[in-house]
């Protein structure tokens, strides 16, 4: 019976030893923020280490101690009795570098200056959080994961796992992702970084230092992003073309009203106010998520984690051919796509099905037929978790937990 991990703590994990960086330059001593769920059998064979998405975090599952209202991103995925069933496995969540979570980033004080890292934290690479990712394996004295695993930007970091570190990852689990971002991807990633550079507040990356957040940037940022999470059926479901507030006139005066869709409200038809505040649920949707996100997210972190999305493309270094960068991996595949996800469309996930059967590696591919597009992976769809708690018991028959 599925149940609630309950209330949850992270750690702060800090390295000395500095990590040398894709871009050439080299990060000092720095922090992760970690969260772990289970326990570790004795020969640590159980581990899954789940990757987060872009706005996520560390904070898979549970409720956060010092939040009652923060359940964790992926809570109906991990927990007791779920399909990631915590009672026979060991998971770990780790918040990436550059993120503003908890783990060293822009928003961190930079030891050499005093002040906060601002402009100057350097560009990371979803192959420079694998890296980190490794040595918070190796604290925990964890050779090999059961199972590597994530949706979206965390089913990248999971294939990229599979490629860099192949004797260290029995499963990997990638979901709603690709094998690199296409042209239209990079063209959404960089209309939100211009919303955020160009907001007045942005100063060049160090607001902090003015006292200032580009909420504005930020909103537009998150506005963009998550237009393209939803499906066009998803969307006309949820809003349609309904109006928030339209003005009609009862018994000669002026009255709120809500439209159904169909130019009814009050019982009346309600005329547009033609004007340019919100009209339509969908722009008052939006702006409160907009607003929601501009309120916790940082826009330093927005900005470096959508490059690291861009520059994600591990066939580059070897002519494009994806299949001969995983020509060397060891792990058995779960590869999941929705049908309505049009972000990272199912096309992308047969691209990596075929290169991974074109090198006779083992691979197990799913489509679900689920209307909520990219979030889909997020949300609990039956068929889609059954699928990935029926996985996870063929890992349990394997490591024997």
């Amino acid at each position: 019976m599925e149940s609630s991990i309950g209330i949850v703590t992270p750690q702060r994990m800090h390295f000395a030893e500095p990590l040398a960086l894709q871009n050439g330059s080299t990060l000092a001593g720095y922090d992760l923020m970690v969260e772990t769920y289970g326990e570790l059998n004795a020969d640590r064979s159980n581990a899954v280490l789940v990757c987060h998405a872009l706005n996520a975090s560390h904070h898979v599952a549970g409720i956060a101690a010092d939040n009652p209202k923060d359940v964790g991103w992926w809570d109906n995925m991990v927990g007791p009795g779920k399909p990631l069933d915590t009672d026979r496995f060991f998971v770990i969540g780790v918040n990436n570098l550059g993120s503003c979570f908890g783990s060293t980033g822009p928003m961190s004080l930079d030891e050499t200056t005093g002040t906060p890292y601002g402009a100057r934290f350097p560009v990371v690479t979803v192959e420079d959080w694998v890296n980190a990712q490794a040595r918070v394996a190796d604290a925990f004295g964890i050779q090999k994961f059961a199972a590597v695993m994530g949706g979206s930007l965390g089913g990248m970091q999971a294939l990229a796992w599979s490629i860099m570190y192949p004797e260290r990852v029995g499963h990997c689990l990638v979901i709603a992702s690709t094998p690199k971002l296409s042209a239209q991807n990079i063209a959404f990633n960089e209309v939100a970084r211009s919303a955020i550079l160009s907001d007045p507040d942005f100063h060049g990356g160090n607001y902090y230092a003015h006292g200032v957040v580009p909420r504005r940037g930020l909103r537009v940022a998150r506005m963009i992003g998550h237009i393209t999470y939803l499906s066009d059926e998803d969307m006309a479901t949820k809003f349609g073309r309904a109006l928030r507030r339209a003005e009609t006139l009862v018994d000669g005066v002026k009255a709120a009203g809500k439209e159904d869709g169909n130019g009814n409200g009050n019982g009346q038809d309600d005329a547009y106010r033609f004007s340019f505040d919100v009209e339509f649920e969908v722009e008052s949707y939006l702006r409160y998520q907009g607003d929601k996100f501009a309120e916790y997210f940082d826009a330093n972190t927005y900005l470096l984690i959508t490059r690291a999305l861009d520059y994600f493309d591990p066939a580059r270094t070897v002519g494009g051919n994806l299949a001969k960068a995983l020509s060397h991996t060891t792990a058995k595949y779960l590869i999941v796509s929705f049908t309505t996800d049009w972000r990272f469309a199912p096309t992308r996930s047969r691209e990596i099905v075929k290169a991974l059967l074109d090198t006779r590696r083992t691979v197990s591919y799913a489509e679900i037929d689920a209307p909520h597009g990219h979030d889909a992976f997020l949300l609990t769809d039956s068929r889609y978790h059954n699928l990935v708690r029926a996985y996870y018991e063929r890992i349990a028959q394997e490591v024997g937990v």
